[in-house]
């Protein structure tokens, strides 16, 4: 499913405009990473978990070359399902 889909079938659900479905999603996953982005967990209980994760430093390879590189430290996102969201894949 993409976002267009998603936004259609919220519209359809929530009997809103697609436009404000559309709406809608975007100010949801606008303020989701603005929380995340700001070093925040953003927990959607039975769905799951967003949060921070740091990487540390390490050293790496070149693929090409072989030569070893140093990759910096950096921060990336996880996600954690919750239980709602593990029991409906366990179901399919």
């Amino acid at each position: 499913m993409r976002k267009p889909d998603l936004a259609a079938a919220i519209a359809e659900r929530a009997e809103l405009s697609k436009d404000k479905a559309s709406q809608v999603l975007n100010v949801i996953l606008d303020e989701i990473t603005g929380s995340v982005a700001q070093g925040q967990d953003v927990s959607l209980i039975g769905f799951g978990t967003f949060t921070v994760r740091e990487r540390a430093a390490r050293t790496g390879k070149n693929p090409q070359t072989g030569q070893p590189l140093a990759i910096p430290a950096s921060k990336t996102v996880a996600f954690k399902p919750g239980k709602g969201l593990k029991d409906a894949v366990g179901k399919g």
